[in-house]
């Protein structure tokens, strides 16, 4: 049950229309940032709530029991508030929000109606969406561990122990061409396999992306030229003449955790582990029935 300061109570059923909606967004950097869709800013609690931000939001899902409170914000891209490279950079990832209904006459009296974070962002011309999720949200994250062949560590985290800052699997490059569907021509990877650097990242360090990432779907070599294919593509438009640090990626398994990484000790899967059609075996007559190992047989 919320508590609902008397005054604001009173002002509430006499049917006042001096409140308003205001947003505080704490981002992954700890910068806090404030949006009101009043028509002038405000400051509540010392802290500044822009109007001219061009921030609205969707109607809020406010449900009850655990159920998960769904809502969306909608807003502009400005140079001095929500910056599309920030978005791109993922400073708006997981970012905290709380959004209160304020009395613009007295920005004392305010209710909290929505406390979560920032979950998906979709950006367009100028604009973007971001869906918020609620704190119950959380509740709805698989806890634990599922056994499975593969690893489930993060390549070069503490589980996984792989330095990436070793040039065996970090290389220098610079954007030579581009082809039409998008595949870059690099140069700077001469000294590793075709393949080495597919599903790994690359660390832009130059031109429009500089500080942002992009995933990389296939590393190639053709005709004399090193190909590199994004997997979604880079946040913006790349140039000939970009640079980026390559980083190289993991397919989880045992065997290339093994050959391309020497990083066996710390594998984190079950390359072993039986799978459904051994769980669901049974003996058959004129088989052998020796006690060994049915992996074996």
């Amino acid at each position: 049950m919320r508590d609902i300061p008397t005054e604001m109570q009173a002002r509430l059923d006499s049917g006042a229309t001096t409140l308003c909606r205001c947003w505080l967004v704490t981002r992954a950097d700890g910068e806090q940032l404030g949006f009101t869709d009043h028509d002038r800013s405000l400051v509540v609690d010392g802290v500044r709530y822009a109007a001219e931000s061009g921030l609205s939001a969707g109607a809020l899902d406010l449900a009850t029991g655990m159920s998960a409170d769904n809502g969306e914000v909608l807003g502009a891209l400005s140079a001095d508030a929500i910056r599309e490279v920030d978005i791109a950079a993922g400073l708006y990832d997981g970012a905290e929000v709380k959004q209160w209904l304020v009395d613009w006459q007295r920005t004392d009296l305010k209710l909290a109606v929505f406390t979560g974070r920032i979950g998906e962002i979709r950006r367009g011309q100028g604009a973007f969406e971001a869906e918020l999720r609620s704190l119950v949200d959380d509740l709805n994250r698989p806890v634990g561990r599922a056994l499975g062949r593969d690893c489930d560590a993060t390549l070069g985290d503490a589980r996984c122990g792989v330095d990436l800052t070793n040039s065996d699997f970090r290389a220098e490059g610079t954007v030579t061409a581009i082809q039409g569907d998008g595949t870059l021509v690099v140069n700077g990877l001469a000294a590793y396999a075709s393949g080495w650097f597919a599903g790994g990242v690359i660390a832009w360090t130059g031109g429009g992306n500089a500080g942002t990432r992009s995933a990389l779907r296939h590393d190639t070599s053709r005709s004399g030229m090193r190909l590199l294919g994004l997997r979604t593509g880079a946040a913006f438009e790349v140039a000939i003449g970009d640079t980026f640090d390559v980083i190289s990626g993991c397919d989880r398994r045992a065997e290339t955790c093994r050959a391309k990484f020497s990083n066996f000790m710390n594998f984190r899967g079950f390359p072993h582990i039986p799978g459904e059609d051994w769980l669901t075996s049974y003996p058959n007559q004129g088989e052998v029935h020796d006690g060994g190992s049915l992996r074996e047989s």
